[in-house]
């Protein structure tokens, strides 16, 4: 498989609000530098979603400035533009599958960008293989559990090796081994890479930075391990370090994730 080049992600000063006026985010300034990954962490109500669908241009911001690479995901133009540079993970699983057949779904990608039946199939098989999904190519994606779903979906975002990856809450519904084969998937593709985990142990695996988001409002920006070593901090924002750092890690260093 060949990959696009990676791309950054810039955030300057952005702002959305509900249609009741509530504030969703405030204020958020973030720059992802191309090739790196990044964790938005938070509690519930955060606004980590609510960031990820700005940059994915599928909520319009109130204010700010947003960029994907060259691309703005405000502008209609480059908006329609957005899938040649961007994959993204949503919530639900069942938004993005909507094919007959897993394999179908996978492949969807790569046939909307004029691959040839013959030329996916490969890519296709090479993928549901990394992800343990080969035994599931011609269920229907719809019968599948959750965490299961979720390997589809996500199996259709690296088989067409996007610049930038928006992954929110990837880990939902895996089990051990679903998880420690998606971790590895995502390690190796060079791509620009915003996370949005509940799981704290996959972004000790995958994300040195994180960014810490509560309130709409980014409270902290610093390397993962500094991070979850202030857990005053983390319980003040309804946050807590996994168990394994505090039972563990040295004060500082993170430790390796038993996934």
């Amino acid at each position: 498989m060949t990959s696009t080049s990676p791309e950054p992600i810039v955030v300057d000063q952005l702002a959305y609000a509900y249609p009741d006026g509530r504030s969703a985010l405030v204020d958020v300034s973030l720059d992802v530098p191309a090739g790196s990954a990044v964790a938005i962490v938070g509690p519930n109500g955060a606004g980590k979603t609510t960031l990820l669908m700005c940059l994915a241009g599928v909520l319009t911001p109130s204010r700010g400035r947003l960029r994907v690479g060259p691309l703005d995901p405000t502008q209609g133009g480059d908006r329609k533009r957005l899938p040649e540079l961007l994959g993204v993970l949503f919530q639900d699983s069942d938004d993005q599958l909507f094919c007959a057949t897993v394999r179908e779904d996978v492949a969807f990608g790569l046939l909307n960008q004029g691959r040839s039946w013959a030329e996916a199939m490969p890519v296709v098989d090479a993928v549901l293989a990394d992800l343990g999904l080969a035994e599931l190519a011609d269920r229907s994606p719809h019968r599948l559990s959750s965490g299961e779903k979720r390997k589809v979906a996500l199996a259709g975002l690296l088989a067409v090796q996007p610049a930038v990856l928006l992954l929110d809450e990837p880990t939902a519904g895996l089990d051990p081994r679903g998880r420690r084969q998606l971790t590895q998937c995502l390690e190796r593709p060079p791509q620009t890479k915003l996370l949005a985990p509940h799981d704290f142990d996959l972004i000790l695996d995958l994300c040195p930075r994180s960014v810490l988001l509560d309130e709409g409002r980014l409270w902290a920006d610093e390397s993962t391990s500094t991070l979850l070593a202030r857990g005053d901090f983390l319980a003040a924002h309804g946050l807590e370090p996994p168990r394994t750092w505090a039972t563990f890690s040295q004060p500082g260093t993170p430790p390796q994730s038993s996934a």
